[in-house]
C-alpha cells in the first residue's frame, strides 16, 4: 500500500509552480516558466523519495497553457533531459504518480469546442506521462462532467467521445465519483461499458451517495473489479470534511484516528490511497508513519523536528507532553504522538507563547548575527508586544536570517508556515 498526496508541498522550499497571464505568454515567458516548474517538480520527486512517499499527483499546470495554442513549443523536447531525469528518479524509487484535469476539461459537454478541447487536454496530459517515460499505471482521473438536463443522455455522449480518443490517452485514463452529478455507482456502468477502471472517493459519496446502506468497503471492494494487472493496483481518493466548509469541501489536515480506523477497516493492502487535504504531504507523511510496518523512532524524531516549534508557539504544555513520549527510544507511539499534535495545533496562539517560540529560533544564531541583525529582532519583539507589528514580520525576518546563516534545521522547520 501507498499513501501519497496532490500537487503541491508544504513546507518545502523551491517547489512552488509559476505561471502568468495569457496576454504575457509569449516564447522567452513559457521557457522561463517551464524550466522553473520543472525544477520544482524534481525538487519534490527528491523530497518525496526521502521521506518514503511513493503516491504523488503532479499538477496540471507544470506546463503552463500546455493544451492552448498559445503554446506552440516543443517543450518535450526542449526539456527532454530534465523530463528523462525526473522519470527514472520516479521509476526507480518505485513512485507511481498520477495527473487530474481540472473542472474545464469535460468530455460530455453537447458544445464541440468544449470537447474538442477536452480532448486537447488530455493529449497534453498523457504527452506529460509518456515523455517521463513511466508506464501505464501511472494514470489521468477524470469525472464525468456534467448533466445538461438529460443525464442518459451525457453518460452515452460521454462513452461516444471516450471512445474517440487516442489508444494512448485510454491506456491511462480512468475515472471518479463526483459529489454533484455521479454517483459510484453511474461512474461503476460507464466503466463496466467503456472497460476503465474506476477512482472510489469516499467524501464524494458520503455527499453524492448511491444506496446509504452500502460501505465505503463495499463499493471499494467493487471498484476493484474494475483494475487489471496492466493498470497497477487499485487507487482510491480519501479525504475528511471541513466541519467549517460545504459539504465536500477538503479538512485542513487529515485527523489520524478517523483515518486509522478507516485503515484498519480496508483489512487488504492491495490499494493505493491519495490523500485529498490542504496541508498535502504533512498528511502524508503522518499516515504513512502511522501505519508503517518499519516502526523507527528515529521518523518520529524526524518529524518532531520540524513540528516542534510550531507546537511550542501554539501549545507549551503540549510541547512538554511530547517530548516525554519520545523519551521511550523502544516504543514507536505514532498515533499518540500525532495526536498531540494535532491538538497543539487547535489552541489558539498567544503573545507569550509565539514570543517564547521566536525567542527560541533566533537562539540558533544570536551568537553570530550582527548587532543590526539583533536590534531589528529585538525592536519587532517590542513592537509585537505593544501591537505595532505582526508575528508574520517576525516570522520573514527571522526566515532570512535562518537562510543567510545556512540553518537547514530551520529552513526544515514547520514553524515558517
Amino acid at each position: 500500500m501507498n499513501i501519497g498526496y496532490a500537487c503541491l508541498t508544504v513546507g518545502v522550499p523551491d517547489t512552488d509552480q509559476k505561471s502568468c497571464m495569457l496576454k504575457n505568454a509569449n516564447k522567452e515567458k513559457l521557457l522561463e516558466l517551464i524550466s522553473y516548474n520543472l525544477n520544482s517538480l524534481e525538487n519534490i520527486i527528491d523530497y518525496n523519495i526521502k521521506n518514503k512517499i511513493k503516491l504523488f499527483r503532479i499538477s496540471s499546470d507544470i506546463i503552463p497553457f500546455g493544451s492552448n495554442p498559445v503554446n506552440n513549443l516543443e517543450w518535450w523536447d526542449i526539456f527532454d533531459s530534465q523530463f528523462s531525469r525526473i522519470g527514472h528518479k520516479i521509476k526507480t524509487s518505485g513512485m507511481r504518480v498520477s495527473m487530474h484535469p481540472g473542472q474545464y476539461t469535460v468530455l460530455n459537454s453537447p458544445k464541440k469546442e468544449v470537447v474538442e478541447n477536452a480532448i486537447e487536454d488530455l493529449r497534453y496530459h498523457t504527452k506529460i506521462l509518456d515523455t517521463l517515460g513511466i508506464g501505464e499505471d501511472n494514470k489521468i482521473v477524470l469525472h464525468i462532467g456534467g448533466v445538461y438536463n438529460d443525464k442518459s443522455q451525457a453518460i452515452r455522449r460521454f462513452i461516444s467521445n471516450y471512445r474517440e480518443l487516442d489508444d494512448s490517452v485510454k491506456r491511462r485514463l480512468i475515472i471518479e465519483n463526483d459529489d454533484k452529478s455521479y454517483n459510484i455507482s453511474d461512474v461503476l456502468e460507464i466503466g463496466s461499458i467503456i472497460n476503465v477502471p474506476v477512482v472510489f472517493d469516499n467524501l464524494h459519496n458520503q455527499v453524492n451517495p448511491f444506496d446509504k446502506s452500502k460501505s465505503d468497503y463495499y463499493w471499494i471492494d467493487k471498484c476493484k473489479e474494475t483494475w487489471r494487472e496492466k493498470d497497477g493496483i487499485q487507487k482510491i481518493h480519501y479525504s475528511q470534511q471541513n466541519p467549517l466548509k460545504k459539504a465536500g469541501s477538503h479538512s485542513s489536515t487529515i485527523q489520524i484516528n478517523k483515518f486509522m480506523s478507516f485503515y484498519e477497516g480496508l483489512e487488504r493492502d492491495d490499494i493505493d490511497i491519495m490523500l485529498e487535504v490542504k496541508d498535502k504531504n504533512l498528511s502524508a507523511v503522518k499516515c504513512i508513519n502511522c501505519t508503517s510496518s518499519d516502526k523507527s523512532i528515529k521518523d518520529l524524531e524526524i518529524e518532531w523536528s520540524r513540528y516542534k516549534y510550531m507546537v511550542l508557539e501554539n501549545s507549551p504544555s503540549d510541547y512538554v507532553e511530547i517530548r516525554k513520549l519520545l523519551n521511550d527510544k523502544d516504543a514507536y507511539p505514532a498515533t499518540e504522538f500525532y495526536n498531540l499534535i494535532q491538538n497543539a495545533l487547535s489552541k489558539e496562539i498567544t503573545i507569550g507563547n509565539s514570543i517564547n517560540a521566536a525567542l527560541h529560533i533566533w537562539g540558533y544564531f544570536k551568537k553570530k548575527a550582527t548587532d543590526r541583525e539583533k536590534n531589528s529582532f529585538l525592536n519587532n519583539i517590542e513592537k509585537y508586544e505593544q501591537g505595532q507589528t505582526s508575528l508574520k514580520t517576525i516570522k520573514n525576518n527571522l526566515w532570512k536570517i535562518a537562510v543567510k546563516y545556512n540553518q537547514s534545521y530551520l529552513l526544515d522547520s514547520y514553524y515558517f508556515i
